[in-house]
């Protein structure tokens, strides 16, 4: 059985790497902001992310069928790395793709 969460995380990582590659053209994957960007985002996803999905005192439970069960670090599911990634990514690239229109208004 395909982990439903699990593909809808790599869907959206492939996704947002297909626009960015073969439609939008940003460059944003060549910028050091970019990485320092996603640097921040994640040190504040891993305590955060590592709260919610703790095993010992979960708040946010996944159905065992939904999710790989790799967890790393501190019982994080793998798959919430993957959507952080692709959702973060999506706006920067969509905002980066609107800045010549704000830029000439």
């Amino acid at each position: 059985m395909v982990e439903e969460y699990s593909f809808a995380a790599v869907a959206a990582v492939v996704v947002v790497l297909l626009l960015e590659f073969f439609l939008l053209r940003t460059g944003l994957f060549k910028r050091p902001a970019y990485w320092i960007t996603m640097a921040i985002v994640l040190g504040f996803q891993v305590p955060v992310d590592g709260w919610l999905t703790r095993l010992d005192a979960p708040i946010v439970l996944y159905a065992d069928w939904a999710i790989s069960g790799v967890r790393v670090p501190w019982d994080i599911p793998v798959e919430d790395f993957l959507y952080g990634f692709a959702m973060v990514t999506a706006v920067l690239l969509l905002w980066e793709r609107g800045r010549p229109a704000r830029e000439q208004a």
